[in-house]
């Protein structure tokens, strides 16, 4: 199960009203839970079983700690900013703009970015996602400060496309 997958499961429970959803696959194993009454958070805990091979660094949990989403208000994006294409975080964790502590960090406002490049780091639950961009173009602006924590969906960066 890939994350586009496990993105739209979560959407999807969101939307739907159900209380708890728990999907078992060869090597993954989803639990979300959302309250009912008015609140909106949600807590989702996935868990990866050691028959992973591909991601080296990844270790598997031994306890599943909750991922817990708080909706928070956020400012809206001026109107001038319309031309330019948003970058959104497709995770929830923790953004950082280096691969590690002594590294550079990976873009600056004004780089000229290629389709493919990575962005920056999110970390969800001790494992370090590389964030791709998926477009080509300048960064205008970046939305998130270092090491702070981000949700699904949420702007990141603001790339101009021509």
């Amino acid at each position: 199960m890939d994350l586009k997958e496990i993105q739209n499961l979560i959407k999807f429970v969101a939307n739907s009203g159900v209380a708890e959803v728990k999907l078992e696959m060869d090597d993954v194993k989803i639990t979300i839970r959302t309250t009912l009454e008015g609140n909106v958070t949600e807590t989702t805990y996935v868990q990866q079983l050691p028959a992973q091979a591909q991601l080296p660094q990844a270790v598997a949990p031994q306890q599943v700690a909750p991922a817990v989403v708080n909706v928070t208000s956020e400012a809206s994006v001026p109107a001038e900013d319309s031309k330019f294409i948003t970058i959104k975080s497709p995770i929830i964790g923790t953004f950082y703009r280096k691969p590690s502590p002594d590294k550079p960090v990976f873009t600056e406002v004004g780089t000229t970015i290629a389709k493919g490049d990575v962005l920056c780091v999110i970390e969800a639950m001790k494992l370090f996602n590389e964030i791709e961009s998926e477009v080509s173009g300048k960064i205008v602006k970046i939305l998130v400060d270092d090491m702070s924590p981000v949700e699904f969906d949420q702007p990141l960066f603001l790339v101009d496309p021509s």
